[in-house]
């Protein structure tokens, strides 16, 4: 029997071969838009407003309701990655069908990016991208940040060819446009972009030539000194400020599972730690992935009209550090290895699926609605629960099937593109959001966005303890519930 096994357990052992690798990291990677194909509609948090703010940008001024209602000031910015796709994509397919195929690519391209990388590098796929794939669904893109994503796999794309140009005298020429191009998906990305070439650059030969090597990258900076490259936000760290950057730490992970997202982050954080006590931690990424959870903790919450500038960069920093895990283990390891991922992909999966059955079901509050409706949204967001809310802006929906008024669209003047000409400077996102604690009654008697509008659409766990005087429920199902409301005087 021991003779049988022998030849079965030296395959187990020996080192995997190197298009073996990359086949199977290839196969994992193309799985990841799989909770984007189970689910009728992808369960990212922001994605209904982002998908309303691309039917508003394409409709264009035909609709006379989303021409009373809004405003769409077009620019040219370091945030329009998906904004640009969409327009030809929406042509072919229609508006969501598009919106879900682009959702759909980004998980893997992201993953493919990741084999490049490492492959660029070693020729060969190890353990480092079967640990890295863990980051693809970061609470980045688990929240909605499309634009970042795209730029963040781009740019991981772009190194790869940093790299591989390398003995190239003319690839600075190359990376000027290629530069732009990450920007222009998004500043955060390009700034990613940046730091991994800095740190590329630094292991190679440290000094002042390293920290001038990116300089192909930096034309879009020309812009933010000229004034008109970057949009007018906000800049803010806010309170406690100590306490808020270890939380963000804590939830680097954040997804459904409290017990399997701390365990993942302390599983990579070990192996990355392992691997640099053994060696078999490669510099030419693991400077870069020092300096993303550097910036994550220096850097503000807010920049440029972007929120979780900092909280993004913690996924990147275990994604460089994974990437930077220099070891090719034997078989057996390799395909162990992916263990971590496939769980954690199979519960988003799951997640989304059940989610996405109970968004189709609050829709069909809008059957209850005219045309051109005005709606106040109100949804319920629990302190004590890990997972995250995917329900915070599904009434974005009523702009895209009813060309409605809606209170949860990023709309803030000088940042976003969309304005909003009615409801005032507070009906907006995140007006629609109200913080609840267990045993707290939910009272929306006077719910400031419904004083002027004709319906409140209310989406949370827990029934409303009381509703706007003269209020009558007309749709109901187990989490949401859409009233008609006494008309306002100022109502149409």
């Amino acid at each position: 029997m021991a003779g049988k096994t022998r030849p079965v357990w030296n395959a187990l052992t020996a080192p995997a071969g190197r298009r073996e690798g990359l086949c199977l990291a290839i196969a994992l990677a193309l799985l990841a838009c799989l909770p984007v194909l189970v689910a009728a509609r992808p369960q990212m948090t922001d994605y209904p407003s982002h998908l309303a703010r691309y039917y508003i940008m394409l409709d264009q001024g035909h609709s006379a309701w989303l021409s009373r209602y809004y405003a769409f000031n077009w620019r040219w910015s370091g945030n329009l990655g998906v904004d640009l796709l969409i327009w030809p994509m929406a042509k072919l397919f229609g508006l969501e069908p598009a919106a879900r195929i682009t959702t759909a690519i980004v998980p893997p391209l992201t993953g493919l990016a990741m084999i490049t990388v490492e492959w660029t590098l070693r020729r060969r796929i190890g353990l480092g991208t079967m640990l890295a794939l863990v980051t693809i669904w970061s609470p980045a893109l688990i929240i909605g940040l499309l634009n970042f994503s795209l730029a963040f796999a781009l740019a991981l794309f772009a190194f790869a060819g940093w790299v591989r140009l390398e003995p190239w005298r003319w690839r600075w020429l190359v990376f000027i446009p290629i530069g732009g191009l990450v920007w222009l998906c998004h500043l955060a990305g390009w700034g990613v972009l940046g730091v991994l070439v800095l740190g590329y650059e630094w292991h190679r030969r440290p000094g002042m030539r390293a920290l001038l090597a990116p300089w192909p990258l930096a034309f879009p900076a020309l812009g933010f000194l000229g004034g008109g490259g970057a949009p007018a936000g906000l800049l803010a760290y806010g309170q406690n400020i100590g306490t808020y950057k270890m939380s963000i730490w804590f939830m680097a992970l954040r997804d459904q599972s409290w017990r399997l997202d701390i365990d993942s982050l302390g599983f990579l954080l070990v192996a990355c730690g392992t691997a640099a006590i053994l060696r078999r931690f490669d510099g030419r990424l693991g400077w870069a992935a020092v300096l993303f959870a550097l910036l994550s903790l220096a850097l503000p919450r807010h920049l440029g009209g972007g929120d979780y500038t900092d909280y993004r960069l913690i996924a990147v920093a275990l994604s460089a550090g994974c990437l930077a895990i220099d070891w090719s283990p034997p078989r057996l390891v390799l395909w162990l290895a992916p263990g971590l991922y496939l769980v954690r992909l199979a519960l988003t999966t799951l997640t989304w699926q059940a989610d996405s059955r109970e968004v189709e079901t609050m829709l069909r509050a809008l059957d209850h609605v005219p045309q051109g409706a005005r709606i106040a949204a109100a949804v319920v967001m629990e302190r004590t629960v890990w997972a995250t809310d995917t329900f915070q802006h599904v009434p974005s929906y009523a702009t895209i099937h009813r060309d409605a008024l809606v209170n949860t669209h990023f709309a803030e003047p000088g940042v976003h593109m969309l304005q909003l000409r009615e409801g005032g400077p507070e009906f907006k996102d995140p007006s629609q959001r109200i913080l609840h604690g267990p045993g707290q009654p939910v009272d929306l008697a006077s719910f400031a966005p419904a004083k002027d509008v004709e319906y409140l659409w209310y989406i949370g766990g827990e029934t409303p303890a009381t509703l706007p005087p003269g209020a009558e429920v007309i749709y109901r199902t187990r989490r949401s519930l859409m009233a008609r409301l006494a008309k306002a005087p100022s109502a149409r």
